[in-house]
């Protein structure tokens, strides 16, 4: 919790004045008692209506002004819990925006998610709670002890016996209930992990008619979920009977000691009925401070959980004082170099990539082929440094990524990925994704380029035709074509198509290419593809085999000399008259 406090420093005055209104408040309601005391002594039993008047008046104000500390406090807690809330959300969701691909595979999506609601709230609300209560319950509990003691010593010893049991109680729950919270939320996490995955995957659940299988999965993690809730839930709900069961025990002592010194003239009526109240308000404070000890134990359960989020170092340093190498001479006459790279993810049982060693000159157009989970993204992902690699370097003007600031690293790169990921709003704005400053005719000819500009011309509204929430109002090619207009839209210097033309025909797939071999700034373009069409006039084609270089070089070496490459191509076109149909595609392009 200490890590989260920081940012309740801009709130130190809104911290010490509602809880100090609360005391305030409860130093008018601890002087309640003696009033109706009086009120029963003196106006009661002498029948004087002018004194009953006035103390009744008094009432009144006690009252009007315990009404008024109360809502200043309230409204100073909820600033206070408001603003803290606000800041650490925006601190969280900065952290994780900082933490490396690696750090948000093995956290999970679901569970980022979660602590940045429901765990914040939780704490969100805790904080309020504690503003307002935590000084307040405790103050009066101990007040009205002393305020009996004030009255009768004797009969004050009942208060001494039932506080101390009280507390026993209060606290015991509560230490009992923290670790079982933290294990609730945690099972919240896998239940919101769940109903994401099948409100994103609704199309494909209907598609294979798993309804009833995602339904039944469903209710066993929620019905896991409630029976953890409600067993936490039984050992918190213990508190009130308990709490209940000791006070008016309590009260019953104290009648039975009250009615006897007033018999014996120790003690006035209204003396008695102002020890039962005090019991009755510590009564109502312990109810209230039970509620709060639960909200408190689930606002420190969520609290390690945000901390834990906070402690998480992303793995990949940037090293900021680099310096941009794009317009520097290259080296060796090559721009970007794959030097002997391995790379193995965290908690993987073997490499992904192995001694991946291969160089590109400024300006040639690399194709990537190979097998399912051969690692290709793998590979371009170390490009923008989206993963640092485990065993050699990848360096762009003989630069090590690694030395350079990942602002000025990734703002020459544009990355189209595999999924195309729009976002809502409209084409414009998506655009503007790739060059916040891009003028209209930036636009249209990354559109062109991308081959998006007939679809959006026929749009209504054109370049601000609405954008639904992942592009759901969009075909799969619509999709992929605008993402790879916002990717080219910044005229990179190194451009990569990951598999970004699957959606796309065969046709379109070749009038992007060409489109791409124009374009005045002339990238560097990695082609990532399971079509063989689309890399064959690559000026470098780089062949992986589970994790491993299985050939390199061009299409017509690659034919005569790599069985993968050979197996890939032959599975895709036939020979035709002893001729293979790179003969044939040469032609037509």
């Amino acid at each position: 919790m200490k890590r989260l406090l920081v940012y309740l420093k801009d709130y130190k005055k809104e911290s010490i004045l509602a809880p100090l209104f609360k005391m305030l408040e409860a130093s008018f309601e601890l002087f309640v008692p003696l009033v109706v005391a009086d009120m029963i002594d003196t106006g009661i039993t002498n029948r004087d209506g002018g004194h009953i008047l006035r103390m009744g008046g008094l009432l009144l104000l006690l009252a009007i002004i315990g009404l008024t500390c109360s809502i200043t406090a309230q409204y100073f807690a909820a600033k206070a819990a408001t603003g803290f809330a606000a800041k650490m959300k925006h601190a969280l969701f900065a952290h994780i925006q900082k933490l490396g691909y690696t750090e948000m595979d093995t956290q999970g999506t679901s569970t980022l998610i979660t602590r940045m609601t429901s765990d914040s709230n939780q704490v969100q609300n805790g904080l309020n709670m504690v503003l307002r209560l935590f000084l307040r319950s405790p103050f009066i509990v101990l007040g009205a002890m002393i305020m009996a003691f004030t009255i009768d010593i004797q009969a004050a010893l009942v208060f001494v016996v039932a506080i101390p049991l009280l507390s026993v109680v209060v606290f015991g729950i509560m230490i009992a209930s923290i670790p079982l919270y933290k294990k609730v939320q945690g099972q919240l996490d896998t239940v919101l992990g769940i109903t994401r995955e099948n409100l994103t995957g609704v199309r494909v659940i209907r598609a294979f008619h798993q309804e009833e299988v995602e339904t039944q999965r469903f209710e066993e993690n929620n019905q896991k979920l409630t029976q953890m809730q409600m067993f936490v839930g039984r050992i918190s709900a213990l508190m009130n009977p308990i709490t209940f069961l000791i006070v008016n025990g309590g009260i019953m002592a104290l009648i039975w000691v009250g009615a006897w010194k007033v018999d014996t003239g120790a003690l006035t009526q209204g003396q008695v009925v102002a020890l039962v109240n005090y019991m009755s308000q510590i009564l109502v404070e312990l109810v209230k401070l039970a509620s709060l000890i639960i909200t408190i134990t689930k606002a420190l359960a969520c609290a390690r959980r945000i901390e834990g989020v906070f402690q998480m170092e992303a793995s990949m340093k940037e090293n900021k004082e680099g310096v941009s190498v794009w317009e520097e001479p290259e080296t060796d006459g090559y721009l970007l170099d794959f030097n002997h790279v391995t790379l193995c993810y965290k908690n993987a049982g073997a490499p992904s990539l192995t001694d991946i060693d291969f160089h590109v000159k400024r300006g040639q157009t690399v194709g990537i082929i190979g097998g399912t989970g051969s690692g290709k993204t793998s590979l371009v992902n170390l490009i923008p440094r989206f993963y640092d690699v485990t065993e050699g370097s990848v360096t762009i003007g003989g630069v090590d990524v690694r030395d350079m600031p990942l602002d000025t690293l990734r703002k020459r790169i544009g990355i189209v990925p595999q999924k195309a990921v729009l976002f809502a709003g409209t084409i414009r704005s998506n655009l503007l994704w790739g060059k916040d400053d891009a003028t209209g005719e930036e636009m249209e000819e990354a559109l062109r380029i991308s081959q998006a500009m007939e679809f959006v011309e026929d749009k209504e509204g054109g370049l601000d035709a609405p954008v639904a929430q992942g592009g759901k109002n969009l075909s799969g090619g619509q999709r992929q074509r605008l993402t790879i207009a916002r990717a080219v839209i910044r005229k990179p210097d190194i451009l990569i198509l990951d598999d970004s033309a699957s959606a796309l025909d065969f046709a379109t797939d070749a009038k992007l290419r060409q489109s791409i071999r124009t374009m005045k700034n002339k990238p560097t373009v990695f082609i990532v593809s399971q079509r063989a069409a689309s890399i064959q006039h690559a000026d470098q084609i780089i062949v992986l085999d589970d994790g491993a270089v299985a050939g390199i070089g061009t299409h017509g070496d690659l034919l005569k000399t790599c069985p993968v490459y050979q197996e890939i191509y032959y599975s895709q076109f036939k020979k035709a008259d002893g001729r293979d149909m790179a003969d044939l595609s040469k032609k037509e392009a």
